[in-house]
């Protein structure tokens, strides 16, 4: 019935996650308002964990891919389960030290990464950074001089996969702002260089391939790739490649619908194109990496809103008008994102009223959803949007100097605050 085993409805009739009646939590905390169940983020973290160390003999490691949800608490989680992290900013490394994070298990990612943050990344001590360019490379081979270090680094390379998602989110092929080249062989000179520098220690090759993928097929064929350039390197340097991150991209599910494959599946069919590719090759085993981000979080999370308006337009559309939108959920006008909504209040009734879901900014694309079938509603109902665990509070802005929405975690039938709501005053703060 729901896209998430974290949801359910109550004798209410109203809508449950983690057991928590999200009326009340409406009540409690106000709207728009992120929800998080815990259990379930462990849950899937666990589930990674676990099929990463019967696939690959405890060889291996999971990070958690931290912009597609990134603050001080899941931090902490994703160090309880024992995972490592990825970031991609010096914001999500500054928050990550902050959470107490040990630095040696975070891998700093990014296209451009600025001397700053390099900066911030060899002082922290990171355990990788992932070299995307020769620019960066020659950047950070001096500033580690400077310091008098030796920085572990991974090269992210394109290994010209076409996923078959939005094109907005294919990163594997070769027209892409990620990562170096395997066609023009960019790749194998940024590998010739960096071996041959002192400052950085070439540990490694990351790939990833895109977001929200539903077939196994473009992974198999990307960690094939890999093992083949890995080979490639081994021929042409005589350098083995010890580690090999295959990134992440694993669809979840937003509509009901939909049918995502189990993470098990995936990681039992990548593990075996991996070890036959290494014995073909004869290469030793690499030590595997993978990056959930959207498959830990995304499923776990919903938001709240309160109606307000309802303007029907006769033979035309019906807008609910809610009291968020596109500052806390922007993937609809950037991705036309679906989503399952409901009216949280009445979860027990038919979804039989076809509606547009608008936001309350002052901008005509303003649509959390177009033609969605939800519960009558009127003004003061909650409608709940499903599965926006990931990338909602990740990319939330302050448009039309809206405040952006406090978060709450349930677990075990208890809620807690883990990023208070903002207020007008932290609008003005940074303002001369």
């Amino acid at each position: 019935m729901f896209v998430s085993d974290c949801l359910n409805v109550n004798e209410k009739g109203h809508l449950t996650i983690g057991g928590v009646d999200t009326v009340d939590l409406a009540k409690e905390y106000g709207t728009p308002l992120y929800v998080s169940d815990e259990n379930q983020i462990r849950a899937n973290c666990q589930a990674f964990v676990k099929s990463i160390d019967e696939n690959y003999s405890g060889n291996g490691r999971v990070l958690f891919a931290s912009k597609a949800f990134c603050c001080k608490e899941m931090c902490r989680i994703v160090n309880d389960e024992k995972m490592g992290l990825d970031v991609v900013s010096g914001g999500e490394l500054y928050t990550a030290i902050k959470a107490g994070f040990p630095t040696e298990k975070i891998y700093f990612h990014g296209n451009n990464k600025t001397i700053d943050e390099l900066t911030q990344a060899l002082d922290a001590g990171v355990g990788r950074i992932i070299v995307d360019n020769l620019t960066e490379l020659e950047h950070l081979n001096a500033l580690a001089k400077q310091k008098g270090k030796v920085q572990g680094i991974m090269f992210r390379i394109k290994p010209g996969i076409d996923a078959h998602t939005h094109s907005f989110i294919r990163t594997g092929q070769i027209d892409s702002k990620f990562g170096l080249a395997l066609e023009t062989g960019e790749a194998l000179e940024a590998v010739k260089k960096a071996v041959s520098m002192e400052n950085v220690e070439l540990c490694g090759l990351h790939c990833h391939i895109g977001s929200q993928i539903f077939d196994i097929d473009p992974f198999e064929l990307a960690a094939e790739v890999m093992l083949k350039f890995i080979a490639e390197i081994k021929k042409e340097t005589g350098f083995v490649v010890k580690e090999l991150n295959l990134g992440g991209g694993f669809g979840i599910k937003y509509l009901s619908e939909e049918k995502p494959e189990a993470y098990e599946a995936y990681m039992g069919r990548v593990a075996k194109v991996v070890k036959s590719k290494a014995e073909e090759y004869k290469l030793d085993m690499p030590f595997i990496i993978i990056e959930p981000g959207r498959s830990i979080v995304g499923s776990a999370g919903i938001t709240l809103y309160t109606v307000g308006a309802v303007k029907e337009i006769p033979n035309i559309r019906t807008y609910v008008s809610v009291d968020g939108g596109m500052g806390d959920n922007p993937r609809y006008i950037l991705y036309q994102s679906a989503y399952e909504l409901m009216c949280a209040n009445k979860a027990n009734e038919p979804k039989d009223y076809k509606v547009t879901v608008a936001g309350k900014c002052c901008e005509s694309g303003d649509l959390i959803q177009e033609n969605a079938l939800i519960q009558k509603v009127v003004p003061g109902d909650i409608l709940a949007t499903l599965s926006t665990g990931a990338y909602n509070y990740s990319m939330a802005s302050n448009y039309n100097r809206i405040p952006r929405a406090a978060t709450v975690m349930v677990k075990d039938g208890q809620s807690r605050v883990i990023i208070k709501r903002e207020s007008y005053e932290d609008l003005i703060r940074n303002d001369v």
